[in-house]
């Protein structure tokens, strides 16, 4: 297959490139080809003509996002608009990595959310993420939509700052009360490649790892697999921003997304913990 992957050296990428090797990979990022101009993306699309685009591309900084202007909404939702009509004219099918902060984040935390549940962002990033859903939906028909959380992989990531603060202090503390799935790039890559190869129905799906916890659940996981020695101290979100003396963008309490229409669809979905042991082990850590 012909597969065309662009913001090919984030986090994602790396792991989605290394999952579709054998295939015939055009991996661009900025430099290469810039998502948010659509006279450049139609001529670039046209001239390659993948069977597939995969868009890792995305403005991701959730807190810059506040106050960055309109360079967020060029990139999460312009970007993928482009390269939607791209596709389209070309027969190519989109593969699109949305997010959580689609949805309020408030849903009571013995519940889950589903793909069509309604969407309430409350912060810029969200909010442009969904603008980028939607405009998708609006220019192509052969799309998929992932939704994710709580990302870590090949590159800066929460586990690895949490590993290095557990080497540098004897305690820390960490939000408890912030509920998700974290989410190994290599296993979001699997259900990319996955869903491409088994052409799963077009459509909104989420995919994260099974299974869910908390940013201190986590971090307690991530000690105790690597027999890394620090206490850990659990705060709410509110303690945590008065504790650091900084202004954050509103975060989700409940990030939870049910995989059962993934599941259904016949695409493996992994527990979090097995697959934070095999990262864990891929670092040496373990």
């Amino acid at each position: 297959m012909k597969i065309l992957i662009t913001g090919a050296n984030g986090m994602l990428a790396k792991s989605v490139i290394k999952r579709l090797e054998g295939n015939e990979l055009i991996c661009t990022d900025v430099e290469e080809l810039d998502i948010t101009n659509q006279d450049a993306v139609i001529k670039f699309v046209e001239k390659i003509k993948p069977e597939y685009i995969i868009n890792c591309a995305a403005y991701t900084a959730v807190d810059k996002a506040e106050t960055a202007g309109e360079i967020v909404e060029k990139i999460n939702a312009d970007g993928p608009t482009n390269l939607a009509k791209a596709a389209k004219q070309v027969g190519a099918v989109l593969v699109h990595i949305s997010t959580d902060y689609v949805f309020g984040g408030n849903l009571d935390i013995e519940k889950v959310y589903k793909e069509d549940d309604k969407k309430e962002p409350v912060t810029v990033y969200g909010i442009t993420k969904l603008h980028g859903e939607e405009k998708i939906q609006e220019n192509t028909d052969k799309y998929y939509i992932f939704r994710t959380a709580w990302l870590y992989g090949d590159g800066n990531n929460f586990v690895r700052t949490m590993l290095k603060l557990g080497e540098l202090k004897d305690e820390i503390s960490v939000v408890c009360d912030q509920h998700g799935s974290p989410t190994y790039t290599e296993d979001l890559a699997n259900i990319i490649g996955e869903a491409i190869e088994k052409k799963i129905p077009y459509g909104v799906y989420h995919a994260t790892n099974e299974g869910y916890t908390t940013w201190y659940d986590f971090t307690k996981a991530i000690f105790e697999f690597t027999g890394t020695i620090c206490n850990v101290n659990p705060v709410s979100t509110e303690e945590y921003i008065e504790m650091m003396q900084i202004t954050q963008a509103k975060r989700p309490k409940n990030s939870q997304m049910s995989k059962e229409k993934l599941k259904k669809a016949g695409i493996n979905v992994v527990e979090w913990e097995g697959a934070l042991k095999r990262y864990l082990k891929q670092e040496g850590k373990m």
